[in-house]
C-alpha cells in the first residue's frame, strides 16, 4: 500500500533526523507528487520499523508497477535518490549544522557528516555491508583486502540507454559541484541525496564530501572548486596541509598525476583521505636519511614495498619545502642502471603519490616515488601488476592500494567461491573457463587444500590473495626491497 510506504519513509526521515516533524506533511506531499498520487489515507504503522532498503524497495515496486521507472538497478537508483531528497535539509541548512559541530571539535563535524551522508543513503549501508573485507599478515605490517561489491553492474537496458543518450557535458565529470543535487541520467548517477560542505585550502573553493563507496572508515574525497587537472607540485603539497590542518583527525592523500600510475580520475584535482591508519603509515623507517638544507627535518626510507620518503617536521612549511625539492629532483632523475628514465621521446615518467598526516604535534609527509615506463615485455607498465598477478589484480596502484588497501574486483568473490568448490571437489580447474586464469597460481597451493573444507580452502584463497597483493605492491615499487634496490635508491638520495 502506497500510504504506508510513504509514511514508513517519512518517519525514517524523522527519526534519523533528517526531517523535523513540523514537515512531516510537506515531505508526504512531496513523496505523493513523484508517484502522481493526489490522495493519501494517513495510516496506522504496525511491527517493527523496516529497514531503508526494504522501505525503498517497496517503493520501487509501486514506482514499476505505475510505469513510473523501468525495472533495473540505475532507474531504480535514480528514482530511489529523487525520494530521498524529498527527506532532506537544503546545503545550507546542512553546511550551517556542520560548523556548529566544527565549533564542538573536527571530529564532531565529520561524525554528523559522515552519519548524515549515510543516512541519506547517498553512502548505502546495504551496499556496502556486502563488501568482502579481511586482513592478511606480510612482513611489511598488516595489509587490507577488499573485494568491491556495493558499485552495482550497469544493466543492459541502462548500457544501452546510455549509448543513445544524448551527450552532456554537465556535470563535466562526477566530482564536480555541480553533482550536488543533480538528478542523473542513464549515464551519470543521481546526486539529488548529495549535500557538499565548502572549505578554503590554499586560497581556493574546494568541497568535502565522502566517497559513497566507503573503502575504509570514513573515506572522504576533497575535490577542486574547479574542473582543473589532477597536479603533484608545491601546490599540492600546501592543500594536503592546510585539509590537515582543518581536520588533523584525518589523513589526506593524492593519487599521481600520470596515466598507469595514477588514479581513476586525472581530469579533476581531487585528493582522498579519511579516518583510518592503513599498514603504510605504521611502517617503520628502515633506513635514516639526512638531507642537506634540511638537516633539521627527520626523514628516511620507510619499510615498505613501495618506494617511500618519509619527512617530519612540526612546522608543516618545512616538509612543503623539502617535498618540493624531492620532487624537483625525481620528476628529472635517471639512472639505466635502475631502469629508471625521466622520460622517454618526450614523455614524463617520474611523478609521486604524497600522503599527508598529522600524529600528535608533528605533521608528516610520504612520498611514493612512482614511474609509468612500458616497455614490450609490461605494455602496462613496469613498476604495474606484472602479467602473472592479472588474474588478481589487473587496475592500477592508486593512492588506496599504494598505502595497503587492495581494492579488488567483484568478479573474484564467484571466482573463489567457484574455485574452492573445484578444489574441495579435486575437480580439474583449468577445464573451467572462468577458473582456468587461476590455475598456475592454485597449484602451488593445492597441497596445503588436501582434506580441507570449503570454509578452510576459502580462508587458504584469501591469505593467498593477500600473498599475490604484496607482490603486486612489490611490482610497483620503483626499488626494490633488495641489497641491490636499497644501493640504487640511495643513489637518488645523494643527489637531493
Amino acid at each position: 500500500m502506497l500510504s504506508e510506504a510513504i509514511k514508513r519513509l517519512v518517519q525514517y526521515g524523522i527519526d534519523t533526523g533528517l526531517t523535523p516533524e513540523c514537515e512531516r506533511i510537506y515531505t508526504t506531499n512531496l513523496l505523493l507528487e513523484l508517484f502522481h498520487e493526489d490522495s493519501y489515507e494517513d495510516v496506522e504503522l504496525t511491527g517493527e520499523p523496516q529497514e531503508l532498503e526494504e522501505i525503498l524497495k517497496s517503493l520501487l515496486d509501486e514506482a514499476v508497477a505505475r510505469g513510473i521507472i523501468e525495472d533495473s538497478i540505475t532507474y531504480r537508483d535514480l528514482f530511489d535518490t529523487k525520494m530521498m531528497n524529498c527527506l532532506l535539509p537544503r546545503p545550507a541548512q546542512v553546511q550551517a549544522d556542520f560548523q556548529k559541530h566544527y565549533e564542538v571539535s573536527p571530529e564532531e563535524a565529520t561524525k554528523y557528516y559522515y552519519k548524515f551522508s549515510q543516512d541519506t543513503d547517498y553512502i548505502r549501508r546495504y551496499r556496502v555491508k556486502k563488501d568482502m573485507k579481511w586482513k592478511v599478515d606480510s612482513e611489511y605490517g598488516e595489509i587490507d583486502i577488499t573485494i568491491n561489491l556495493s558499485k552495482p553492474e550497469k544493466d543492459p537496458k541502462a548500457i544501452a540507454a546510455a549509448k543513445n543518450a544524448k551527450n552532456s557535458s554537465y556535470p563535466k565529470c562526477q566530482l564536480c559541484v555541480e553533482n550536488e543535487g543533480y538528478a542523473g541520467r542513464a549515464n551519470h548517477p543521481a546526486r539529488e541525496n548529495h549535500r557538499i560542505i565548502p572549505i578554503t585550502i590554499n586560497g581556493t573553493r574546494w568541497g568535502f564530501q565522502y566517497s559513497p563507496y566507503v573503502y575504509y572508515n570514513e573515506h572522504c574525497i576533497v575535490f577542486n572548486g574547479q574542473h582543473v587537472p589532477m597536479k603533484i607540485d608545491r601546490a599540492a603539497f600546501t592543500k594536503l596541509f592546510d585539509f590537515v590542518k582543518l581536520f588533523p583527525h584525518y589523513f589526506l592523500g593524492s593519487n599521481a598525476d600520470l596515466p598507469i600510475v595514477g588514479g581513476s580520475i586525472l581530469t579533476h584535482d581531487h585528493f582522498q583521505g579519511g579516518h583510518y591508519t592503513f599498514a603504510m603509515a605504521k611502517a617503520p623507517i628502515e633506513r635514516t636519511i639526512t638531507i642537506p638544507g634540511y638537516e633539521d627535518v627527520e626523514a628516511g626510507i620507510v619499510k615498505w614495498p613501495l618506494s617511500v620518503i618519509r619527512i617530519r617536521h612540526q612546522e608543516e612549511k618545512r616538509l612543503i619545502e623539502l617535498a618540493d625539492h624531492i620532487l624537483g629532483k625525481w620528476r628529472g632523475y635517471t639512472d639505466e642502471a635502475a631502469f629508471i628514465y625521466a622520460e622517454t621521446n618526450g614523455e614524463p615518467h617520474n611523478t609521486i603519490t604524497p600522503i599527508a598526516r598529522k600524529i600528535g604535534d608533528t605533521y608528516e609527509l610520504d612520498l611514493t616515488l612512482r614511474n609509468n615506463i612500458t616497455t614490450d615485455e609490461h605494455p602496462l607498465g613496469v613498476y604495474h601488476p606484472h602479467a602473472e598477478y592479472h588474474h588478481i589484480k589487473k587496475e592500477n596502484i592508486g593512492l588506496i592500494e599504494v598505502m595497503g588497501l587492495a581494492v579488488l574486483p567483484a568478479r573474484l568473490k564467484d571466482e573463489m567461491d567457484l574455485l574452492a568448490d573445484y578444489i574441495v571437489a579435486g575437480k580439474d580447474i583449468r577445464s573451467n573457463e572462468k577458473l582456468e586464469k587461476h590455475a598456475d597460481w592454485a597449484e602451488s597451493f593445492l597441497a596445503s587444500c588436501n582434506k580441507a573444507t570449503k570454509e578452510e580452502v576459502m580462508n587458504i584463497l584469501k591469505a593467498e590473495i593477500g600473498k599475490v597483493f604484496v607482490k603486486v605492491l612489490e611490482d610497483a615499487g620503483v626499488y626494490k626491497c633488495t641489497e641491490e634496490g636499497r644501493e640504487a635508491f640511495m643513489r637518488f638520495i645523494s643527489v637531493l
